[in-house]
């Protein structure tokens, strides 16, 4: 008789002996369930060579009846589950790659645009995302998750050709690209997909890990966007045109035409590689989308409800967690043109570093939450991570008796001030590099704050960006992971559909919050009002910590 390769699924960590068996099966945590675990384990030992077969019921239509995982499901599982990763990656890719640009491309494709709009522009991202997530969740639910998955990609391939083509309108340019980028947010509704998917193609076991991995891989994306963006900063703002088309090809269009490519290939391998799967928290195999079409002979849904105060809780720490970044993320380029003096190339350039940077950190940082969870567990984690950007956006208040330049030094201000030769050498060649930039630089004259504000000093920017690239991607890895845990082995579609969109909702508000505050009291009562907000998040997570446990965990089926 014709062997059939499987693997051992365990339904806890309890049980690492039985790690290598060479079967993998799904077992029931009963007595009865233990007793015939026990008697495979024996029959392994004897290495029987007949086919396995189901040990923990005899006719299907059991609660208990064992579905194998065999050795091309689990690889085909896996295959799937790398597919997201890569739509993740991509996702995050087409958010990055211009979000370093898009404030001087808006300056000029319409002059009317200023600080304030460019909060609404990045915000329409996130409001488009927060739509689309529940719809796509809920989608996935009761239909194959290719269809939700490759709508919402050709959705952002879409956008981003029109990101490339608002210059052309000869007015109302900017709302234009509020539409472009609201388009391109829609589309990233397909992460509410990307984690239900892993979620419930993943064991409790292998939960943490997956979901870092996505964690990983969206921030890959946030560093080779910005390092594309940086790139292509060399084309210049006047770049090519291709005439027959009507398409200007310059640093600010070329980005988003490469996301658009990068989407294409990514429905091709959607197409071509992802299958449906789905396994509870033990890993026992489930045939089909969602528990509610379940056949007799799947695993049913365990017992038990959902703790809704752990979800709201965890909506909630989602929700500031992404707030925090998204006003951090937006008002980096107007800070630093502020403090800096920095020009829109440069602006560009070296902010495009800065996050390549963050993206590379948290690489580091997610690669050692995984192991560092096995330790002390997610929750603590948590609540660490929120320490750190408490401490990072803290050391960015600006202190002492520095101020910044002012725009209107450069109107005038000709006359030479006494200077080393050192700062005449730095001068000359930042004149060089401003040479090609007709706009002053410095803090506007129109911002009152820019007159009794302190600079804050680059390496004090610097300190809050490495910290804040510390705990961010901390909290992003380990609110996701709790949430899934929470929900246990159901579809978790709709709830992680939810979940982006309050994660969206964050990034609409933060981005609004932020340009708002800065541009009228400036970075000293922005940034003092975002360290009240996360201790308030830090004495919520207090409060709720002990109800932060998994689904199983919580009605005693597996061990924590």
């Amino acid at each position: 008789m014709r062997r059939r390769t499987c693997r051992l699924v365990l339904p806890a960590l309890r049980y690492p002996e039985w790690g290598k068996s060479r079967c993998r099966e799904s077992w029931a945590h009963d007595t009865l369930g233990a007793r015939h675990l026990v008697g495979a384990v024996s029959m392994a030992g004897l290495h029987v060579e007949s086919e396995q077969e189901p040990l923990l019921g005899d006719t299907p239509g059991n609660r208990e009846w064992d579905i194998l995982e065999t050795e091309e499901h689990y690889k085909s599982r896996w295959r799937s589950i790398r597919i997201l990763y890569l739509t993740m990656f991509l996702s995050s890719v087409g958010f990055s790659i211009v979000i370093m640009s898009i404030w001087p491309y808006l300056q000029k494709i319409d002059q009317t645009a200023d600080a304030s709009f460019l909060g609404w522009v990045i915000a329409s991202y996130s409001l488009g995302q927060m739509v689309a997530s529940p719809m796509f969740g809920f989608w996935s639910n009761y239909r194959p998750r290719k269809e939700p998955l490759i709508v919402s990609i050709f959705i952002s391939v879409a956008a981003n050709c029109l990101y490339a083509y608002v210059h052309i309108p000869a007015s109302h340019n900017k709302y234009y690209m509020l539409i472009a980028r609201g388009l391109v947010g829609f589309g990233a509704g397909n992460a509410a997909v990307i984690r239900s998917y892993t979620a419930g193609a993943t064991s409790l076991q292998e939960r943490t890990n997956s979901m870092a991995n996505i964690s990983t891989c969206q921030a890959l994306g946030f560093i080779l966007g910005p390092v594309f963006q940086t790139c292509f900063a060399f084309i210049g703002e006047k770049g090519v045109t291709w005439d027959v088309i009507k398409l200007q090809i310059n640093m600010y269009t070329t980005p988003a035409l490469l996301g658009a490519f990068l989407g294409i290939l990514n429905i091709i391998l959607i197409f071509a590689i992802l299958r449906e799967h789905r396994v509870d928290d033990s890993g026992r195999q489930c045939k089909n989308i969602n528990f509610d079409e379940a056949s007799t002979d799947e695993v049913q849904a365990p017992q038990g409800n959902i703790d809704q105060v752990a979800v709201v809780a965890i909506n909630v720490l989602f929700f500031v967690v992404l707030f925090i970044f998204a006003l951090f993320e937006t008002i980096i380029t107007p800070l630093t043109m502020d403090m800096y003096a920095w020009t829109q190339e440069q602006a560009v350039l070296y902010d495009g570093i800065i996050l390549a940077a963050l993206g590379v950190e948290a690489v580091v940082i997610l690669l050692g939450v995984k192991l560092l969870s096995r330790k002390i567990g997610e929750r603590a984690i948590l609540l660490g991570g929120l320490i750190v950007v408490w401490v990072g956006f803290f050391i960015l208040l600006p202190w002492g008796n520095q101020f910044p330049k002012i725009q209107w030094e450069d109107l005038h201000n000709n006359s030479i001030p006494n200077t080393t030769f050192g700062e005449i050498i730095i001068g000359l060649w930042k004149s060089s590099m401003e040479d090609h930039n007709e706009r002053p630089t410095g803090c506007s004259i129109e911002q009152a704050w820019c007159l009794y504000t302190p600079v804050i000093h680059l390496a004090q920017f610097l300190t809050s960006v490495v910290l804040i690239g510390i705990g961010y991607p901390v909290c992003n890895l380990m609110s996701y992971t709790l949430y899934s845990k929470i929900l246990g082995p159901k579809p978790q579609g709709v709830y992680m559909g939810w979940l982006t969109a309050s994660g969206s909702g964050a990034r609409i508000l933060g981005p609004v919050f932020i340009s708002q505050v800065y541009a009228h009291w400036g970075p000293r009562w922005a940034f003092c009002l975002v360290c009240g907000i996360v201790m308030l998040t830090i004495t919520l997570l207090g409060v709720v910590y002990k109800r932060l446990i998994a689904f199983s965990v919580r009605y005693g089926r597996v061990q924590e």
